[in-house]
């Protein structure tokens, strides 16, 4: 039997550990329940975060944009997490943050950074000291030999996964074998799962906006579209948006239903500009700017999601509402995992992006 990463007996007599991950919602969808398990499995740990910006920049004028990155509400909302380094974002606070973690004397930290993972290698050994350190490593091709400097800073090492193109490893069963590479814990496929617990202040928030709307008391259905993501390759045009919900008016089934279109702060005035012209009737644009929180708390009213490959579809899964999923090729491993309420529909080849995908598709997939 392989023997964990971690030694069962330095598990036991530490009193904290810290993992560092640059996370992004999707990330966290899965990987929330790899830490849930790994605190119930030993309670009597501290488990600190550590969430690294890969977007950490000196432009002090996108510091204030970064400093609210939704995640970090959620985060805060886990009741497993002791302390989380989130003031990363710009490099004096994050030096800053460094010498604060140092202080805290960690007998473990882990790198779960699948991104430059020699640069986190590093990073975690200036944090630990003379602790003990897990980390990814890549494979380091002929001109990267220089990344062998900041892995042999790793007493561990875990193995990059790989993807079976003809049959996919599911992101949840990636990070749930992190973990019993790790540590030897087993999280059942039911347990990887994911879930949100959405506070009652902002199930009233979503409740308060429907009825602002018109849409408290609607007939039809309720269907949320979620054309965006941050990157171009992964986006839906807005134009096809319009078209999609001008077809689905067209099916007795959505004749009454009332559409909701998410959008980032930065796409709102676009998006208004695009549906003024089409004059849609019953459609209103959405975008979580105070928290967090306010995203799945929409979702869960919903009858209906459909969205491109972000975290949105992932947690049409958590709140238990249908959703059809536009994808690429490119990641079969990120597909939605309630497999029941999920419709895929992916661009035919591989290099393409998602605006390839027809309204046709769409119209079909629904």
């Amino acid at each position: 039997m392989t023997q964990p990463l971690i030694a069962p007996d330095l598990l036991r007599r530490s009193n904290k550990i810290l993992f560092i991950a640059h996370l992004a919602l999707g990330d966290f969808t899965y990987l929330q329940n790899c830490f849930q398990a790994f605190s119930q499995a030993y309670p009597h740990l501290q488990i600190d975060l550590w969430v690294d910006e890969v977007r950490r920049t000196g432009d002090a004028s996108q510091w204030e944009h970064l400093k609210k990155y939704s995640l970090y509400d959620w985060v805060a909302d886990c009741s497993f997490f002791h302390k989380i380094y989130k003031r990363t974002y710009n490099p004096g606070l994050y030096r800053e943050s460094i010498r604060e973690a140092r202080q805290e004397a960690y007998p473990i930290v882990v790198s779960l950074a699948t991104l430059r993972p020699q640069r986190y290698a590093a990073l975690a050994r200036a944090i630990a000291g003379n602790g003990f350190v897990v980390g990814m490593k890549a494979k380091v091709g002929l001109f990267q030999l220089h990344h062998l400097l900041g892995y042999r800073k790793l007493d561990r090492v875990i193995p990059p996964y790989s993807v079976d193109r003809q049959n996919p490893q599911h992101i949840s069963d990636v990070y749930a074998d992190w973990f019993h590479q790790l540590c030897g814990i087993d999280i059942a496929p039911a347990a990887r799962f994911p879930f949100v617990t959405i506070p009652e202040r902002w199930r009233r928030d979503a409740d308060d906006k429907l009825a602002a709307w018109g849409f408290g008391n609607r007939s039809g259905k309720l269907v949320f579209i979620n054309p965006f993501a941050k990157s171009k390759k992964r986006c839906w045009p807005l134009e096809r948006v319009a078209q999609l919900i001008a077809a689905m008016r067209q099916q007795d089934e959505f004749r009454d239903a009332c559409f909701i279109v998410n959008a980032a702060p930065n796409e709102l005035a676009g998006a208004r500009t695009v549906f003024a012209a089409y004059a849609i009737l019953r459609t209103e644009l959405f975008c979580a700017e105070d928290n967090f929180f306010q995203l799945p708390a929409m979702l869960q009213k919903c009858d209906l999601i459909i969205s491109v490959e972000t975290a949105v579809m992932h947690l049409a899964n958590a709140v238990h509402v249908p959703v059809i999923a536009l994808m690429r090729q490119k990641n079969p491993e990120w597909v939605p995992i309630d497999c029941d309420n999920s419709t895929l529909i992916m661009t035919a080849q591989r290099r393409e992006w998602v605006k390839a995908i027809t309204v046709e598709q769409v119209m079909e997939g629904i």
